[in-house]
């Protein structure tokens, strides 16, 4: 839901850092790598029970997942680019509720795990979408220039980001607010089938 406007806000700057790392030589690809390198870093901050560590290190990752797509724009985005950065997004988004979950098993084992039952069922949604309409030859620019169709939801990027935040701020309180964000997951995934059998029910498959 926030991605648009922070898409707005922040493609400028990101375009131009993309340009600049471009010219030096650095490869979108290798910044999809280290951006997960430092995902998992911080995954172990957390669950070692630094989770201010965790935050820092969090935020620098998602930074480099921004400019890897900004320098790609520069200088030319492959399909393996962009297989390569929505599965490692995925992962990303896996191996932080993990990290909580291995803090405290017993406290935060059942919300972490709908958390991740959130995100698999979102995540399912969200990809089987992306499939049917390339399949139907449908085009988005709501999230610009992406490798698959991009729909939006109450659940997005901007927002796991947060909640993310709000988990390494409050670790006490980890089970409120993940329960809190899986069930907007939940809704996001619902909400995606509706506009899908809105739009795609009407009309049988060929294959």
């Amino acid at each position: 839901m926030l991605d648009g406007q922070l898409k707005r806000r922040i493609d400028p700057l990101l375009t131009e850092a993309g340009r600049r790392l471009a010219g030096a030589g650095v490869t979108a690809n290798g910044i999809t790598y280290a951006a997960f390198a430092l995902g998992l870093a911080a995954a172990a901050a957390i669950a070692a029970g630094h989770t201010w560590w965790g935050l820092a290190l969090l935020l620098l990752s998602r930074l480099g997942d921004g400019l890897d797509g900004a320098v790609a724009r520069q200088v030319g985005s492959t399909d393996f680019g962009g297989l390569i950065d929505i599965v490692l997004d995925f992962a990303f988004y896996g191996i932080i509720p993990l990290a909580f979950i291995l803090l405290d098993p017993v406290a935060n084992g059942m919300a972490g795990g709908l958390l991740l039952l959130s995100f698999y069922v979102n995540g399912a949604s969200f990809l089987a979408y992306a499939i049917i309409a390339e399949k139907r030859g449908e085009m988005t620019d709501q999230r610009g220039a992406k490798a698959i169709y991009f729909t939006t939801g109450l659940a997005e990027a901007t927002e796991t980001y947060l909640a993310f935040a709000v988990f390494c701020l409050w670790p006490a309180g980890f089970a409120i607010t993940a329960t809190i964000f899986a069930v907007i997951c939940f809704y996001t995934a619902v909400s995606r089938l509706v506009l899908a059998r809105r739009i795609f029910g009407t009309e049988r498959s060929d294959s």
